[in-house]
């Protein structure tokens, strides 16, 4: 526990969790763009993840520092993975992940049957699903950019009554182009607005709706076009034959160019975890937008300076891994080495002059990755902030 001051009515404890975690996992696909195979061994997800709360728990910070952008400068492979300009490789993410505050509980106690949050900073917007990186599986879905909307400068209001939460956000649409590169708050703020409503039933389930307008995201200047998004979800997480369950399933459609180009997802997971051990599996079928590449055939053109989208191609992917965990140090540090293999179909659709037969010689995919997670701390869940947050208590996906 830490004190604003030793003694007098500003003295205010305030409580801090803390987490760190990286992930060494090495990878092998095939194919890759040219119809070869390839093998990678990266750092993951080497985060340091911060939640404060103080003031009688009416401020929360949450923040989470990302050094991606150091151990995987040019993304890691993966099946369908795209996004930021990264084809077939999951980009790295932004090195402030999140920095958020929250004023919470403003009409009163947290026991209240209503309540209002306010929350401002860099993070998740209110839309969509968890990020993956506290979710079950290595590998991140296709639907990475159609299922959370990320990264960004935003200012969200949240109500909270009974099992009902709605919230409603301002943010800027640019999404970034590297991992040093922060909002364009001045030029940008505001361009764009996203809404979720979460209804909680009964301890464990929630169920959730969102709807989201985000003006030119690949574009920072601003004069590509706009998306406008939608996602339903249903999440589960409680106990289970002396164990803990856990599943997700999710919709997502996003519409551009005012519907011109349309892109769906259907994905379901599910983990089911006992003591030292956990298994998972992960099911999706996601259309993405196939664009034009650059002479390095993991990247595409960056900024866009009108639509470039030569086709759509829909992924079917089936992804399941195991890991064990055990906890030198006195329970301290938790070590999980783990196995991941995904196996993928891919079809074109729509029609365009992409060709997923030509650029990858066949339209079937595998990967394995073995790999070694190193964590410590207690993991918050990342993009809920304010009410809709799980109280600075935390939750443990993995």
């Amino acid at each position: 526990m830490l004190s604003l001051a030793p003694n007098g009515a500003w003295a205010q404890a305030w409580s801090v969790r803390w987490s760190a975690q990286a992930v060494l996992a090495g990878t092998r696909v095939s194919p890759v763009p040219g119809g070869r195979s390839a093998t990678g061994l990266d750092v993951l997800e080497p985060m340091f993840m911060l939640s404060a709360a103080g003031f009688g728990r009416h401020l929360v910070l949450h923040g989470t520092l990302d050094l991606e952008g150091l151990t995987i400068p040019d993304g890691v492979l993966g099946i369908g993975d795209w996004g930021e300009g990264f084809d077939d490789r999951r980009h790295p993410h932004t090195y402030a992940h999140e920095l958020m505050v929250s004023g919470v509980n403003l009409l009163g106690r947290a026991e209240q049957a209503v309540n209002l949050s306010l929350s401002a900073g860099k993070g998740f917007v209110p839309f969509g699903s968890d990020d993956p990186m506290v979710r079950p599986a290595l590998r991140f879905p296709v639907n990475h950019h159609w299922s959370q909307i990320l990264e960004r400068a935003v200012a969200i209001a949240g109500l909270r009554a009974g099992p009902v939460i709605v919230e409603g956000a301002l943010f800027n649409g640019d999404e970034p182009e590297r991992p040093g590169q922060w909002p364009r708050i001045g030029h940008r703020f505001g361009d764009s607005w996203s809404g979720r409503v979460t209804v909680m039933p009964v301890d464990g389930m929630e169920l959730e709706v969102s709807r989201a307008k985000v003006h030119s995201p690949e574009n920072r200047p601003g004069a590509a076009t706009d998306q406008r998004k939608w996602h339903a979800g249903a999440r589960l997480d409680r106990p289970l034959a002396r164990g803990r369950f856990y599943a997700l399933g999710e919709w997502a459609r996003t519409d551009e160019a005012d519907g011109f180009f349309r892109f769906e997802s259907l994905l379901g997971e599910a983990q089911w975890s006992s003591g030292m051990h956990r298994g998972y599996y992960q099911f999706e079928r996601t259309e993405r937008p196939e664009e034009e590449r650059t002479t390095d055939p993991f990247r595409s053109l960056r900024p866009h300076l009108e639509n470039s989208i030569l086709g759509t191609t829909r992924w079917s992917v089936h992804t399941a891994g195991y890991g064990f965990t055990f906890r030198p140090a006195a329970g301290k540090v938790r070590v999980e080495p783990m196995i991941e293999a995904s196996y993928a179909r891919v079809a074109d659709v729509g029609g365009g002059l992409f060709s997923s037969r030509s650029l990858y010689g066949r339209v079937t995919f595998w990967s394995l990755t073995a790999a070694v997670r190193l964590a410590t701390g207690d993991t918050h869940r990342m993009g809920r902030y304010g009410v809709a947050a799980v109280s600075p208590g935390m939750e443990h996906m993995r």
